[in-house]
């Protein structure tokens, strides 16, 4: 199960996805706030929930990007025994200072009247246009994959922005399921999280994509994909 980052939708990464479908039965779905689940709302938590009543009942590998990786790590610790591997590709544990968390809400809560206030359409450009992204290949079908439905981007800003999660630093040691942990050779900021989560976790191994930044499994599809094999073949 892969589970997609904010603003895209189960559609995106098709490159990444199809190599991944050519060893694995590969599921996807739109989180909430996203594609066809728009007008779902629901927190990290909630969102976990919501993924035990509809994924398998048989441990399974879950894998997601950042917004899906944060997902992917809430139901790893709320449903352990649910999952037989973590992959987590620009993953974040949250945020540890509680003044810097309500100073991510209410940045989280501007980027949300920001979407509401001029549409999907223009926010993506300025989205996609932060420093992070900057490298990202143009690529036609992968912007039409993107969400177009600002109040669901506005929910999910709302609801399970980074400044919404709970630091999630002491309860790694009870996930003992292998644990990937990706970031793009770029990606300072997360690169400094996949370590901590690797290191925190019971069974944990850092991926490193060369060559990328956030979205590595855009930027290195092949590279990414092929690291997630190896390690998942090593259980």
């Amino acid at each position: 199960m892969w589970l997609h980052g904010f603003t895209q939708t189960r559609d995106s990464a098709h490159q990444f996805r199809s190599i991944l479908a050519g060893t694995y039965e590969l599921l996807t779905l739109d989180l909430p706030g996203h594609g066809e689940n728009a007008r779902i709302a629901a927190s990290l938590d909630e969102t976990a929930d919501l993924l035990a009543e509809t994924l398998p009942d048989e441990p399974f590998i879950l894998g997601g990007y950042s917004l899906g990786a944060r997902v992917a790590l809430h139901f790893a610790l709320a449903h352990p025994a649910r999952v037989r591997q973590v992959v987590l590709l620009g993953a974040s544990r949250g945020i540890e200072d509680p003044d810097q968390r309500a100073l991510r809400r209410r940045r989280d809560e501007a980027l949300a009247e920001r979407v509401e206030a001029v549409g999907a359409s223009q926010f993506l450009d300025e989205w996609l246009a932060q420093p992070m992204f900057v490298t990202l290949p143009s690529d036609p079908r992968e912007r039409r994959a993107r969400s177009s439905d600002s109040r669901g981007l506005a929910s999910s800003l709302r609801r399970s922005g980074t400044g919404t999660q709970e630091w999630l630093a002491p309860r790694l040691a009870t996930l003992d399921a292998p644990t990937f942990a990706l970031a793009g050779e770029d990606d300072d900021k997360f690169m400094i999280e996949a370590i901590a989560i690797a290191e925190g976790v019971e069974r944990g191994a850092i991926g490193v994509v060369v060559g990328a930044h956030h979205a590595a499994h855009l930027e290195r599809p092949e590279l990414t994909a092929r690291g997630i094999e190896e390690f998942t073949a090593r259980f």
